[in-house]
């Protein structure tokens, strides 16, 4: 099993490395709520970097968990660019999932969008930006 939380969810860019490689979709989640998301710059296509804070100052950030082949994991791991890591993220159901973190370096320049509460929502937001910018 493993948790995307951007560019791999359903119907965004990078969905394709986990079907192309018999990755299953098994359910939608939510990280405990100890975590921080962050649109990194720079990164074509956009991603998100999820740094887990603790309890105090974070929150739950929707998330996909997929399940992956182990024959395929090595090879799905060699397409995640530094500074995405894999770590061990935890559920709001008790649980924890492996799935991909950042480096915290990573993030210091970077906005926090932890507001939007996930990456489809933060990406909508843009989305309603723009078409209310063109409407003036």
């Amino acid at each position: 099993m493993i948790a995307v939380v951007g560019a791999h969810l359903t119907g965004e860019p990078l969905n394709y490395q986990l079907t192309d490689r018999d990755g299953r979709f098994v359910r939608t989640a939510k990280t405990a709520p100890s975590y921080q998301l962050f649109a990194l710059p720079g990164t074509s296509p956009p991603k998100p970097g999820l740094i887990r804070i603790g309890a105090e100052g974070g929150v739950s950030i929707d998330l996909e968990i997929w399940e992956l082949p182990i024959t395929q994991f090595g090879n799905f791991l060699r397409e995640a660019p530094s500074p995405l890591t894999i770590g061990m993220i935890h559920l709001t159901d008790g649980r924890t999932v492996k799935g991909f973190l950042c480096e915290e370096v990573a993030v210091q320049d970077a906005p926090n969008i932890s507001a939007f509460g996930g990456w489809k929502a933060y990406l909508k937001s843009l989305t309603l930006a723009a078409a209310n910018g063109n409407r003036g």
